[in-house]
């Protein structure tokens, strides 16, 4: 299967900042030129004649012939992204800015491997010295064969170069558990609720919500400070490197829990059996639309985008598929009478008094993004009863976990000396106690106090 690994890059940031530059100017001179004819004459030059043109005009250059070519070609790849679009209905333009640095690319024939020091020589112009990337230990396994493509890619919030490598690590993906069918619901409060008509989970990672609002709240706090001093000067700077940690620190978090939410998805479709994930598409959610200043933010701070690309790789490895359904009116439609109806909080209850169906918001969700796979219209499945729906927590939050401490909440709130003795004293029996009615008992005892 084809992986992309990233490692830090080792390399002087003056030395990556002059292979990038160089490519973001190879990429520049094939877009000037292809324009200028295309005004002078009316003809759009080929990518082939774009390339022998730049060879010519562009001068020697310290990259590969082959990273050369990958900058000539990133111009095209472009327009046909941009031709692709159009044809699709959707307004794009064709790409016109210069770029004053654009990530290098080595493809496979500048690439070469000496595996008893798991090294990679990455190739430049005749008369250059490849450039070295030490690998880590776990890349000792693969040879040479099996690195396609390495990037020098930019880190904007970690300010740092990476490198990007692409490789064939020549496993196939297992075939399918089974022949069940899941479905999935994305949300912004759950980032998944799945049913495969019989069972439901929703897996619960509120610690992802607030990460990204707490990203949003403290940006604002940086932004606003940095607004009140002289660009480029000392403060802005120090503000500036200082946004740039955190978004970079933010970033790895983010990146964290949706791994994690990703791999509870694949693991109970696979304890399903499920050659299929049917996933609700939200992608155009929010287009078209005014929402209220908060609502918009929560939408806008929304990484579904993540979590369904990690949640398809994932799936794809264990030989299970994904597809994308339309999940409009899915979470208001009652699934027994077809009633629509938006809830309010998680629950849902139909208004319907002869229907008088109860379950669980994003479960009824994906009951009816199921329904409308396997039938194409919603309502035609029942969900499980609410008190059948099972929550999974698939990230651990440090000292807190997901249940109260035994002394909390009630023995926080003691304000008066004695109570606050007592307080002391049940606690104290509480950690002395080993079995679940001790400390009832000791509670019960406080109580009476």
């Amino acid at each position: 299967m084809i992986r992309v690994q990233t490692i830090p890059c080792a390399l002087a940031k003056v030395e990556a900042d002059a292979l990038n530059r160089e490519s973001g100017r190879i990429y520049t001179t094939i877009l000037v030129w292809h324009y200028r004819i295309y005004r002078r004459t009316g003809h759009w030059l080929s990518e082939y004649a774009a390339k022998r043109l730049e060879d010519y005009l562009g001068g020697p250059t310290a990259l590969h012939a082959h990273s050369r070519d990958a900058a000539q070609e990133g111009f095209y790849d472009a327009c046909k992204v941009a031709k692709s679009q159009r044809q699709a209905g959707l307004e794009m333009r064709y790409p016109y800015r210069r770029k004053a640095y654009r990530t290098t690319t080595w493809k496979n024939t500048g690439i070469r491997s000496r595996e008893r020091d798991r090294v990679l020589l990455l190739a430049r112009a005749r008369g250059l010295e490849p450039i070295c990337v030490p690998l880590p230990l776990n890349f000792a396994a693969y040879s040479a064969s099996v690195y396609e493509q390495v990037e020098l890619v930019w880190d904007h919030a970690g300010r740092r170069y990476r490198w990007h490598i692409t490789l064939d690590d020549g496993l196939q993906p297992k075939p399918a558990p089974g022949n069940a069918v899941v479905a999935v619901d994305l949300g912004e409060i759950h980032p998944a609720a799945l049913t495969d008509g019989k069972d439901a989970v929703v897996i619960t990672a509120r610690r992802l919500r607030a990460t990204h609002q707490y990203t949003a709240k403290r940006l604002a706090e940086i932004q606003a400070k940095q607004a009140g001093k002289q660009k480029g000067s000392g403060r802005w700077k120090r503000l500036q490197a200082r946004k740039s940690r955190f978004l970079a620190q933010q970033k790895r978090r983010t990146c964290d829990i949706e791994h994690k939410v990703s791999r509870v998805v694949v693991e109970w479709a696979k304890e399903r059996q499920a050659c299929v994930l049917a996933v609700g598409d939200v992608r155009d959610l929010a287009d078209g639309k005014r929402m209220a200043a908060k609502t918009q933010q929560k939408i806008g701070l929304w990484s579904h985008g993540n979590t369904r690309q990690y949640i398809t790789y994932k799936a794809q490895a264990e030989g299970i598929g994904m597809v994308l359904i339309d999940e409009h009116h899915t979470s208001r439609t009652c699934p027994r009478c077809g009633r629509q109806y938006k809830p309010r909080g998680r629950v849902y209850c139909c208004p319907d008094k002869a229907c008088g169906l109860v379950a669980h918001r994003d479960i009824v969700g994906s009951v009816n993004i199921l329904s409308r796979y396997r039938y194409g219209e919603v309502a035609k499945i029942l969900p499980p009863p609410l008190d059948a729906t099972k929550y999974r927590h698939p990230v651990w939050i440090p000292r807190q976990g997901k249940r109260s401490r035994l002394d909390t909440p009630e023995l926080a709130r003691v304000g008066t000396p004695l109570r606050e003795a007592a307080t002391l004293e049940v606690v104290r029996s509480v950690t002395q106690c080993r079995t679940l009615d001790a400390i009832g008992s000791s509670h019960e005892e406080w109580k009476r106090r």
